[in-house]
């Protein structure tokens, strides 16, 4: 007889306790145990360990499984929480059987070792059936469905509630949220705001900003200065749209007479030899039609922007063309014309930033793709595959975060067709738009940067710490995943990997599914063949779901929460004729003021981070034992904790600090 001893670890989190019957069954390479009720008198309460003792008659050699499941007891149904199982064998080894799992009664679970392993090194019989249903029951649970045409597949799940549980938000987050846009939506009914249609009476008016940050307050005293105007094209809301400009664009008729003043003197051909002129080129939105806000037709334009870097190391625009195709009615607006005139160019600008940025930089390029290599992930990767591991914090609350955005923003009647000028038909033709546009090397910082031609450009705070972040998340990818990867010959073998890949290639980025294709024509892959192209994928999707969601969501409010500087919707056309702006036409232009507090409510919400949120760096699952993993983890919070002192450090020195890549305020994954 011999005696294997059962820890069992109950969640510390709301509702994770049990009084169900648990019953559990060990299995090993030479035998399995009898099934064994693993009784307690006062059940399974949250945050507890409690111990068992386990009788076999021999050894059961090497376990590979514990199974799990549930009864209920006498007559209640509820769920149990299991965080782990350790098993202390007759042989002295002690093993760790990760689970984070909700277990409903007369449900079964089948948990593995912490120990990764490979498909091709699970050569037991009982480990590769085990990984084989694993799979087929969580593609049957995680389905593909297409949203729309032309852009990435989505979960097949219309509510969150029919997610399995584990994958959606914990009681503290779901019941904060809610709370949190419940007591916005009380505040803008008692203060009169949220159904009015009138125009706002004067800039000033607009001062109704509550729980200010230091951002918002910068925003509101210097929004038309060209100086922050610029600014926010580097470490604004979207840092991504800016680039260097070497031959100034046949349809933006720029001439040296135009920009002398902004020059001192010198010409534009000069100054793009120099690499100090840049362009912002909004023609993604060309040929949109704006949306129907409160029975009033909303208008958006397409802007070209023309920046100027100054001796200073300011960023400034010199000049704004409206619309893509130059005409007697699409003036060239300069900051030599008048200051109304100057001030509205700005405002379309900013407007046109409102509605890419939110579409394409944040909705498609962090929501969507952390949604795919989501998916991708729970239907691919079987809990024991090492690259399951790596990613699991990366995927959490994703699920359920973006279900809700398709049935409260995006949606028919959701936020952004009610209250926002790139609603409707155009939201979806210009997602449609930027998937299309989507290449590989735009996800990967260090080669957008390198393409945009901004490695050099002064006072790039994104680029900086955003490079750092890259260069931490990568030495950490590489050191694990070689760790598994002995050699290329492994990265091609493994068959999970490539469905995994494969999947990502074909429902995310819409790629062929021949599998003579290895890339889209934008360079997505389709496979993997060597160890380093997968250190580089991997680190572009922890990059993606955790910094580059924090750089565009993070400061939304603080940017938006003056709504000048971030209109979503604009009540009147694009001028077409110099000196005709005043400050009514402005404020007519500008939307009313209904629509203005229900944007500033839904950007609130959608900056606040939760209680539970969880940085860069943090790991609650317990989901290794091996040395090796365990210190590269440590590691790599060691360097995300240097970068952090790195930043504030800095950031004491600047008039507007940049707060959005420090590691303490990154979450892990898309989950806000």
């Amino acid at each position: 007889m011999v005696i294997y001893t059962v820890t069992t670890y109950t969640g510390n989190r709301h509702l994770a306790g049990t009084n169900n019957f648990i019953y559990i069954k060990l299995r090993g390479t030479e035998d399995e145990s009898e099934e064994q009720n693993l009784y307690c008198m006062q059940g399974f309460w949250p945050g507890s360990e409690q111990e068992f003792k386990i009788d076999c008659k021999a050894s059961l050699g090497e376990l590979i499984t514990v199974k799990l499941f549930s009864k209920p007891f006498m007559g209640l149904c509820d769920q149990w929480f299991c965080d782990k199982i350790r098993i202390n064998t007759p042989e002295g080894d002690e093993i760790f059987f990760p689970c984070y799992c909700w277990l409903d009664w007369n449900e079964k679970l089948y948990l593995r070792p912490a120990k990764a392993s490979l498909v091709f090194q699970d050569v037991k019989l009982i480990a590769q059936r085990q990984r084989m249903r694993h799979l087929v029951e969580q593609q049957k649970s995680f389905r593909w469905r297409v949203y729309a045409e032309g852009t990435p597949q989505v979960i097949d799940h219309d509510s969150a509630t029919t997610l399995p549980p584990e994958v959606q938000f914990s009681f503290t987050k779901e019941n904060e949220f809610y709370l949190t846009a419940a007591q916005q939506l009380v505040v803008l009914k008692l203060t009169g705001y949220a159904d009015c249609r009138n125009s706002w009476e004067s800039i000033q008016q607009l001062d109704i900003c509550e729980n200010r940050s230091k951002t918002i307050e910068y925003c509101r005293e210097h929004w038309d200065e060209d100086e922050f105007f610029g600014y926010q094209f580097l470490n604004g809301l979207n840092p991504m749209m800016i680039q260097r400009c070497s031959t100034l664009p046949e349809k933006f008729p720029v001439t040296d007479d135009m920009v002398k003043d902004s020059l001192k003197g010198s010409s534009l051909e000069q100054e793009m030899k120099k690499g100090n002129i840049f362009l912002s080129d909004y023609k993604i939105l060309d040929g949109l039609v704006g949306n129907v806000v409160s029975g009033r037709q909303q208008y958006l334009t397409a802007p070209l922007v023309l920046l100027y870097c100054n001796p200073h190391g300011m960023m400034l625009p010199i000049a704004i063309q409206l619309m893509q195709k130059p005409s007697k009615d699409n003036p060239i607006f300069l900051p030599t014309d008048s200051k109304a005139d100057w001030t509205l160019a700005k405002i379309f600008v900013r407007n046109a930033e409102f509605g890419v940025h939110e579409i394409d930089f944040h909705l498609l390029r962090t929501h969507l793709l952390a949604e795919v290599f989501t998916v991708a992930t729970l239907r691919n990767l079987p809990s024991p595959h090492p690259l399951h591991k790596l990613l699991f914090p990366h995927i959490r609350y994703t699920l359920q975060i973006n279900i809700m955005a398709r049935s409260q923003l995006i949606s028919k009647d959701g936020f952004f067709a009610t209250y926002t000028g790139v609603g409707g038909r155009s939201l979806e033709e210009l997602l449609k738009r930027a998937t299309a546009s989507l290449t590989y090397r735009a996800l990967c910082l260090p080669d957008n940067i390198s393409d945009r031609g901004l490695k050099t450009v002064p006072n790039y705070y994104y680029r900086d710490d955003g490079r750092k972040l890259w260069d931490i998340i990568n030495k950490f990818v590489a050191a694990f995943l070689s760790h598994y990867y002995e050699h290329d010959a492994h990265v091609k073998k493994d068959t999970e990997l490539q469905c995994w890949i494969t999947e990502i290639f074909t429902n995310g980025f819409l790629g062929s599914d021949s599998s003579v294709v290895r890339t889209t024509p934008l360079g997505i892959p389709s496979s993997f063949q060597t160890l380093q192209e997968l250190i580089k994928f991997v680190t572009m999707v922890i990059f993606t779901t955790s910094a580059q969601h924090a750089a565009v969501n993070s400061g939304q409010y603080d940017f938006g929460g003056w709504m000048p500087n971030y209109p979503t919707a604009l009540r009147e056309p694009p001028p077409n004729e110099k000196g005709q702006t005043t400050e009514k036409a402005i404020l007519e232009t500008l939307p009313d003021v209904g629509t203005t507090v229900n944007g500033m409510a839904v950007l609130t919400l959608l900056s606040k981070d939760a209680a539970d949120h969880y940085p860069l760096g943090h790991f609650p699952e317990h989901l290794h034992d091996e040395e090796l993993p365990s210190k590269l983890i440590e590691d790599f919070q060691k360097d995300l904790e240097e970068l952090s002192d790195s930043i504030e450090h800095r950031n004491k020195k600047l008039e507007l600090p940049y707060t959005y890549l420090n590691p303490k305020n990154v979450d892990n994954s898309v989950a806000i």
